[in-house]
Formats: C-alpha cells, structure tokens, sequence
C-alpha cells in the first residue's frame, strides 16, 4: 500500500461511515478500482482507520459523552451519564453477540462485489420509502434502555456487506418514533463502541494469527496513521453535513444514489466486467 491509496481510503472511510450507502460496499469496490490486492494488512486497515471516524464523533459530540443531558429533575451528572452509557450497551449488546457467533461467514461474505450491488439496490428502493413508513417521529420521544435495544437488534441487519450500518441504526431509531435527527446522532453515538469492538477484534485476530509484525513492516504504520488523520478530517465534515441535510430533505437522494451505484455494479458484471476482489 502507497500514501495516495491510504490517503483515498481514508477520505472514503470518512465520507461513507456516517452516511446510509455503505462504508463497507464502498471499500470494497474502492479496493478493486484501485487494483489493490486483498492482503491481510489491507482487511486490517480498511477496519482499523475506523478509529478516526471513532475519535470525529467523541469531538464533535464530546459534552454528550462526558456531560449528558439531565432530563429528569434532580438527575445528577453521574447518573446521567451512567444511564447514556448503559443505553450505549443496551444498543451494542446484539451486535457483539451476533458478531462473534457469525464472524466467519461475515468475512467470507466480505469480498464479495455482487453481495455488495444486491444490497445497495434494495437498501436504496428502502430509503425511497422509509421517509413515508416512518414520518411520526416526535422530539418529545425518549430514547429508553427498550429503544435502544431494539435499535440495537435492527443494527445487526448491517452485516450484510452493503446494507449500511448507520442506514440500518438510523431506520431503527425513526422505527422507534425518534425524530430523523434524533436517530442519527443515536447511530453516531452507537458508532464508537460498535466500530471500537470491530477495531480491537482486527487487532487481536491479526496478533494472534502471528500477524502483529504487519504493522511494523515496512510503512504500514505510517499508512494506518495517515488513513486514520484522513478519515477523522473527512467524517467531521461528512456528520455535519448529513445532520443538516438529513433533517431538512430526508434520504431519497441517498437512496437513489444507492440504486445508481448498485445498478452500474450489477451492470458491468452482467457484461462479464470482473469485480472480485483480488485474493
């Protein structure tokens, strides 16, 4: 791996981790334009620089994380922010469990491209809807431990390759009467700990594999660390911008984008264009 295909990576991590088209769908084909090989290192990185996306939540969001609000009168700061955390886990718990009982075929589904259009195509016929399903969001809606649960649960969907976690969080959220931006800021926040646990999972299986050297050869810590830099400064702008303009028009126009990439996809391999990724 080059500084250019860290530093497009990056910019790709930190674009598509927040918005609902699927960071994931979109490594992946990124990988195969730029004719990268699927080593080890590289799974590893296109998970690891997540922790840039990880930190630009904790700053833009960072007197949620430390100073939550106190809605009930007499809430003292600890437990407020003991209850913001236990919501957290509440919402994580399924993705954990599901994850570690379903790891392999996650990553034996990881590679591949027509996985990948399938779900960026249905997804995207979804969002044209999912404003109309769910229009009854009310900013006087709590977000209860219950809630976020069942967020939670809905999450899970995203272990499709293409599905979009924050697409899937996000749907979760206005499914449980939270208001469009209400259930975004939940996805970010749910973000940290579901992306923190796939970073540290990455880690360790590449430690423990007898991998761990990888990030010492060569420049391949320099390219992690460029990846990362590069994904924090994109996913701040990428969260500003998707608040305001998600609670302002919705998600048609991230569904259409959805069908349009899916649909040249699937195109292109109909006309015997090969889209594997290189293993």
């Amino acid at each position: 791996m080059d500084l250019f295909e860290a530093i497009i990576l990056g910019i790709v991590e930190g674009l598509t981790e927040f918005l609902p088209v699927s960071s994931t769908g979109h490594m992946i084909i990124t990988q195969h334009l730029l004719g990268m090989e699927s080593t080890a290192f590289v799974k590893a990185f296109t998970v690891i620089i997540q922790f840039g996306a990880i930190l630009s939540v904790m700053v833009l969001y960072w007197r949620r994380f430390f100073y939550p609000s106190r809605q009930a009168e007499g809430m003292g700061w600890w437990s407020a922010i003991w209850r913001f955390y236990l919501k957290l886990v509440a919402g994580v718990l399924p993705a954990v469990v599901l994850g570690l009982l379903l790891n392999d075929y996650i990553e034996a589904a990881l590679g591949s491209v027509v996985v990948v259009a399938v779900m960026l195509v249905i997804g995207g016929v979804f969002m044209l809807f999912c404003d109309r399903i769910f229009c009854h969001g009310s900013e006087q809606t709590p977000l209860t431990y219950r809630r976020a649960f069942i967020i939670g649960i809905i999450q899970c969907i995203s272990m499709i390759p293409g599905v979009s976690r924050s697409m899937a969080t996000i749907v979760g959220g206005m499914s449980q009467q939270l208001t469009r931006k209400a259930a975004a800021e939940f996805s970010f926040f749910l973000a940290v700990p579901t992306m923190m646990g796939a970073t540290c999972l990455e880690v360790y299986k590449m430690i423990s594999h007898g991998g761990g050297n990888l990030l010492l050869e060569g420049n391949n810590l320099l390219m992690l660390m460029v990846g990362s830099v590069v994904s924090f400064i994109v996913a701040i702008a990428a969260i500003r911008f998707f608040i305001s303009y998600v609670t302002r028009y919705g998600f048609r126009a991230f569904g259409w984008y959805r069908i349009i990439v899916g649909a040249i996809i699937l195109i292109a391999l109909v006309c015997g264009i090969d889209l594997q990724m290189i293993d």
